[in-house]
């Protein structure tokens, strides 16, 4: 009877762990809050995000402020995706630029930065 208990509790453990754990998607829609200002910040936040192996689109708004990706989530993440951009001077709602990173910035692309 013990050992009946014992099998019982191991499938159902098993069966627990396994729905637990999140499927990753190969073209998961994700919104990233990326500050910036014009063009020449659209140009240079769309090629950091596109610089990571895994991202299929991505398209960034002026208007909201958004970064808006899809990636293959077996390939990369949005934690990747907000440090390449906050590499290249664009604070992100998950990752803030450096200030030696932001100061590399063109006049015109220096936004208001949000306080820490």
């Amino acid at each position: 009877m013990k050992n009946l208990v014992f099998v019982f509790l191991a499938l159902v453990g098993f069966a627990f762990n396994s729905n637990a754990q999140e499927k990753k998607k190969k073209n998961a829609k994700h919104d990233i809050e990326v500050l910036g200002n014009c063009d020449m910040c659209k140009k240079r936040i769309e090629k950091a995000a596109y610089a990571i192996k895994g991202v299929k689109s991505a398209e960034w708004h002026a208007e909201d402020q958004t970064l808006h990706v899809i990636i293959d989530e077996n390939k990369t993440s949005t934690t990747l995706i907000c440090e390449a951009v906050a590499k290249v001077g664009h604070d992100t709602g998950e990752v803030r630029a450096t200030d030696e990173d932001y100061e590399t910035l063109h006049n015109c692309c220096v936004y208001e930065r949000k306080t820490e």
